[in-house]
């Protein structure tokens, strides 16, 4: 099982009414939710750990997950109100304004934590569940906490506009990076974190400082996973892109799912990534990727399509 570890919400994304009118339409959404949407329609055995509300956008959640073979028995369920983010796509890139006061997702706190399960092989934390208290504090608490045969992966999906106190925040990172056995960042995420300088050795800095892994991607440069052997590249797939929504989410689950079809999913195997493993799983995560913005909105590939 792989357990994704962090916020559910509303995307409200940018439409236009039958009558010309500018409007917002609800889709599921959320980076740690569609990571975990994307490892249950790759094939693994997927779950999910957030704070979920019972309200009718709650529901909409659920029936996502369900729909995408992710189990819920994990989840945190009360009456507060579901997270919504409205989205502007400028470019196909998009932006964010959150609403997340008091909401489901983030009032979770360590006492509501479910047990993890002993099949658990891997656990997924990321996302804006890691900047805003008190969930911030009780998925880093869950993360150091994890059985020692869990293999910890983590990628901030740094927004600096939703980040209020920046050097808690800085703090939070480095200590989970230094947990994580691997670590996904944007280039522009690595840069924010750690100043500006050469990509490759920025990375290579971070891999001594506790991860096995470190996966940096460049958008339509690709990706270059750092191991303890070396590195390698791997290019983007060409394709027509609709907008970027979920696409780090979507590369995400598709590195845990390579990782996890090659039976390399064990502490001791990531430790141990040869080149050619960590080749094929950044593959899968960019051909995964690929098919998420060639479509509108956060709506991964099943393995069928790949």
């Amino acid at each position: 099982m792989i357990i994704s570890c962090g916020e559910a919400l509303i995307d409200m994304l940018p439409r236009e009414s039958l009558t010309g009118e500018a409007c917002f339409a609800p889709y599921p959404g959320g980076a740690v939710f569609n990571t975990a949407i994307a490892l249950g329609r790759l094939g693994s055995n997927s779950s999910f750990i957030s704070g979920i509300s019972s309200d009718l956008f709650g529901k909409t959640l659920t029936d996502a997950l369900a729909h995408s073979k992710v189990t819920t028995d994990l989840t945190i369920v009360s009456a507060r109100p579901t997270t919504l983010a409205f989205v502007q796509l400028t470019n196909g890139q998009a932006k964010y304004a959150f609403y997340d006061e008091a909401t489901a997702g983030r009032m979770i706190a360590v006492e509501d934590l479910p047990a993890i399960p002993d099949i658990t092989r891997a656990m997924f934390f990321g996302g804006i569940s890691l900047v805003a208290e008190p969930c911030g504090s009780t998925y880093e608490h869950l993360m150091h906490s994890a059985p020692d045969h869990v293999v910890k992966m983590v990628d901030p999906n740094i927004r600096p506009s939703f980040i209020q106190d920046e050097d808690a925040y800085r703090a939070r990172i480095d200590r989970m990076i230094a947990a994580a056995d691997i670590v996904k960042l944007s280039d522009e995420d690595l840069v924010w974190l750690r100043g500006a300088g050469d990509i490759d050795a920025l990375a290579r800095q971070m891999l001594d400082e506790g991860p096995s892994l470190i996966c940096i991607t460049r958008g339509a440069d690709g990706a270059t996973g750092y191991g303890p052997s070396g590195s390698v590249a791997v290019p983007a797939q060409r394709v027509k892109v609709v907008d970027t929504v979920g696409a780090g989410d979507t590369f995400n689950a598709g590195v845990l799912a390579g990782l996890d079809r090659g039976g390399l999913l064990t502490k001791s195997a990531v430790s141990a990534l040869a080149m050619d493993d960590i080749r094929s799983a950044l593959e899968m995560g960019i051909a995964a990727a690929a098919v998420t913005v060639s479509r509108a909105g956060a709506n991964p590939p099943w393995s069928s399509e790949l």
